[in-house]
């Protein structure tokens, strides 16, 4: 029964999506904001959202809260500040904006780079999607369950395109985020409410693999150090400002207001989604054994969520394959929805030149061939990675993004002063280069210095432009 919930979860949501996506072509007027906020959340909620809180929620509490709490807060910032600029530009892309604005080559460079951030966080989400594939199908090879994945992201986005992702965006939310919900009431009902619960987690032990207690304060949003988490913040906001998934949603609204309205409600609700992931992580860490949760920690973690919706909440086998399903799609419309936002970028700007071409059909068959290309990539990266923890993966990919557009772009919209294609090109790419550079150390644990990637690429951009300005060359 269990699985047969999933597969109709799956089933159904990939289903509504190629039906809405061919319905879709034949109207080609702006979206609502109900469908933009749809297209924002079914993209930017996803695992890294939901079995990546949990996970990283596991080993150090609150600050799990960031991916979320930040994203919201870059999407209110996208709509109260950046919508109407974006949208009065008249482009279709952000790099096509930059382009325009600095030459060739920066649109060149920028375009390149930008995919290559969008690409790190299709990594992510293939992690997330293998840990509830994982938990069902334990005997399944990670190499089987990523490719199943990519296959469910191929048939999500491109039957359904634009319109198709952001309506089932609407319905996938809404599954995910009662999914979420039921998991953090059980959570609560389980410890006795928030007393209990708090109780609970005060009373966590955490050891390191030599059986000595460590001292953490799982209750701080800064538990893994403030520069790295208030980076993680960072990332996300800069990340959700320079990202065409999410910009597409604004820049394809029917009006400003619609744009505004729909960054404005996927605000709010992104950053609760967040609480329900730490709760179930915090409390699978309150009853797991230490010694085993400091030997194991990287495999209890990632299948936290999972684990306890399938072995510890007692949910009905049928209900809890649902909602399994649920948070397998959410990962799927995320990696999905990034995908589609890597080939408008490189079919519309490198290989159109930023402008649609008069062969719609063409467009479309080449938009679908890139989409199937980068995820098949993807599964075979995500196969090989030397770490698996979904949220580093996601806040270096936000980092890149941000890195790589955000001081061009911010300059072209509100600075008076024209920067030359010198000084924006020296921005995009030593920005981009020195968080990438910087972020993969960390992520592999080459580099401990407590600082997020994204301090030195931002600074670096800025200067740049800065720089431009002051010498007018």
């Amino acid at each position: 029964m269990m699985i047969l919930g999933l597969l109709i979860a799956i089933g159904s949501i990939v289903g509504l999506s190629v039906m809405t996506g061919m319905k879709g072509k034949k109207d080609s007027g702006g979206i609502g904001a109900g469908v933009a906020a749809g297209l924002i959340m079914g993209t930017l909620v996803g695992g890294t959202s939901t079995v990546g809180t949990a996970q990283l929620a596991y080993n150090y509490g609150m600050t799990a809260w960031w991916f979320t709490l930040g994203g919201g807060i870059g999407c209110l910032i996208l709509g109260l500040i950046y919508a109407r600029p974006l949208r009065a530009q008249g482009k279709a892309t952000l790099v096509g904006m930059i382009h325009d604005g600095y030459g060739e080559r920066v649109g060149l460079a920028a375009t390149v780079l930008n995919s290559l951030g969008t690409f790190i966080n299709i990594l992510s989400q293939m992690i997330a999607a293998s840990a509830v594939l994982l938990v069902v199908f334990p005997e399944s090879g990670n190499a089987a369950v990523i490719a199943a994945a990519a296959v469910c992201m191929v048939c999500y986005v491109v039957f359904g395109g634009t319109k198709g992702a952001g309506i089932v965006g609407i319905l996938k939310t809404v599954l995910l985020s009662v999914t979420m919900l039921i998991c953090g009431v059980l959570v609560l009902r389980f410890t006795g409410g928030i007393a209990g619960f708090c109780a609970d987690v005060n009373g966590i032990r955490i050891l390191n693999t030599a059986g000595e207690a460590v001292s953490r304060n799982l209750w701080s949003l800064f538990g893994r150090g403030f520069w790295t988490d208030f980076g993680s913040c960072l990332s996300l906001i800069l990340g959700v400002l320079t990202t065409q998934a999410y910009a597409q949603a604004i820049l394809t609204a029917r009006s400003d207001r619609e744009a505004r309205l729909g960054a404005l409600i996927s605000g709010v609700l992104i950053s609760i989604i967040g609480v329900f992931g730490i709760l179930v992580g915090l409390y699978m860490r309150s009853i797991a054994d230490p010694v085993e949760a400091a030997n194991n920690s990287g495999a209890l973690a990632k299948v936290a969520l999972t684990s306890f919706i399938l072995h510890y909440s007692g949910i009905p086998p049928f209900l809890g394959g649902l909602m399994l399903g649920a948070l397998f799609i959410a990962s799927v419309g995320t990696g999905a929805g990034l995908a589609l936002g890597i080939a408008t970028v490189v079919n519309r700007d490198l290989i159109n030149g930023g402008k649609l071409p008069a062969d719609r059909s063409k467009y479309e068959r080449v938009n679908r061939l890139i989409i199937s290309c980068v995820l098949a990539g993807a599964a075979i990266i995500t196969c090989l990675l030397p770490a698996d923890t979904i949220q580093d993966y996601a806040f270096l990919s936000m980092a890149l993004r941000g890195c790589t557009v955000f001081a061009p772009l911010s300059f072209l919209l509100w600075s008076g002063e024209r920067v030359t294609e010198k000084w924006a090109l020296l921005s995009v790419v030593f920005g981009c280069g020195l968080a990438l550079v910087y972020g993969v150390l960390k992520v592999v644990g080459a580099v401990s210095f407590p600082l997020a990637a994204v301090f030195p690429g931002i600074a670096v951009g800025l200067l740049f432009m800065i720089i431009g300005i002051v010498s007018k060359s």
